[in-house]
C-alpha cells in the first residue's frame, strides 16, 4: 500500500490473505525505525461492531514499533452486506478502544472494494474492521 508523500523504499508491508469466500487481502504498512518481525495481521475473534461490513483484524505486536512515522491500513469490504439506501462510499474502518468502536478517516476504492486509512500516530486500539456509515 503507497502512502503518499513518503518514500515507498522505507515502506515495511505485512498482509494478511482470507479464506476464498472472504475478501481477498488486507494490508499494513509502516514507516518506523523499527519495526519486529513479529508485527502483522491477523484474524481477531473481537466481536464485530453493528454495521460490521467484513472480518475483524488485529494489529499484532504493533506495540513493538519504535518511532512509529506513519502507519497504512488497507481492509476489503463486502459490499453486499451494506444496508439498504447506503451509498458504496458510506464505508469507514473503525477501531476498538475501551469505550467501544471509533471511527477512523478513511478513504474508499471503489474497484478494489477496500477501504484505507493512515495514521501519524500510534493507534488508540489494535482490532480494526470495516464498517458502514450510513445511519
Amino acid at each position: 500500500m503507497a502512502i503518499p508523500g513518503y518514500n515507498q523504499e522505507q515502506i515495511v508491508e505485512r498482509t494478511l490473505e482470507f479464506e476464498p469466500d472472504e475478501p481477498t487481502v488486507a494490508r499494513l504498512s509502516i514507516i518506523a525505525d523499527v519495526v519486529p518481525e513479529a508485527t502483522t495481521l491477523i484474524e481477531s475473534d473481537a466481536e464485530r461492531p453493528p454495521g460490521a461490513l467484513g472480518p475483524s483484524i488485529e494489529l499484532y505486536a504493533l506495540e513493538d514499533v519504535e518511532g512509529l512515522e506513519v502507519l497504512g491500513l488497507e481492509c476489503p469490504y463486502s459490499p453486499g452486506a451494506l444496508p439498504p439506501g447506503a451509498s458504496p462510499t458510506d464505508v469507514a474502518l473503525a477501531i476498538e478502544t475501551a469505550d467501544g468502536y471509533e471511527m477512523l478517516e478513511s478513504e474508499v476504492d471503489l474497484e478494489e472494494v477496500t477501504v484505507s486509512a493512515t495514521m501519524t500516530d500510534r493507534p488508540s486500539g489494535t482490532v480494526v474492521v470495516p464498517v458502514t456509515t450510513y445511519d
